[in-house]
């Protein structure tokens, strides 16, 4: 087996994905209110609307706290001549290989959570499917665009 990549995301990505992980459990909090307002009305039992907003509540604190820390330990990507290794995820690790001469367009990507902490994020794009290497600094992240973008126009050049 190959060794894991040597290169990691920005730091930074931890308290932005905490903000994006929190915005994103608001969703949830819909469920436990709207039970709580047929509830109330007395339609439905109460019992759970308890077991929602514990769930909801379990939700809203791994998001914002512990799945992030975790996620950026897990993601780490580098980039060669011939390909880009990136490998990430949380209970199922995700490897996968890019090969240099597929790749058909590089950009990067930034929201307006990233682009408050200076991040960046790289889309290369296959014919198959868009990859991401998410969370980099801005320079960081031109460059390693660059960089692709630079080895997929040699390789063009060799075949």
């Amino acid at each position: 087996m190959r060794p894991d990549p040597d290169q990691k995301i920005d730091i930074k990505a931890i308290p932005a994905w905490r903000i994006t992980g929190g915005l994103g459990s608001l969703f949830w909090w819909f469920l436990p209110i709207v039970y709580g307002f047929f509830a109330l009305g007395g339609v439905t039992e109460r019992w759970p609307i308890i077991v929602l907003t514990i769930l909801v509540v379990l939700n809203t604190i791994l998001q914002a706290t512990l799945i992030p820390s975790i996620r950026w330990r897990r993601w780490s990507y580098q980039i060669d001549k011939h390909e880009i290794y990136l490998q990430h995820g949380i209970f199922i690790i995700r490897r996968t290989l890019i090969p240099v001469n597929r790749i058909q367009h590089v950009d990067t990507r930034q929201g307006p959570i990233m682009r408050s902490f200076d991040l960046s994020s790289v889309t290369i794009t296959t014919a198959a499917t868009t990859h991401e290497i998410p969370a980099l600094n801005d320079e960081v992240a031109d460059e390693v665009r660059n960089r692709i973008s630079d080895l997929a126009r040699a390789a063009d050049q060799d075949v």
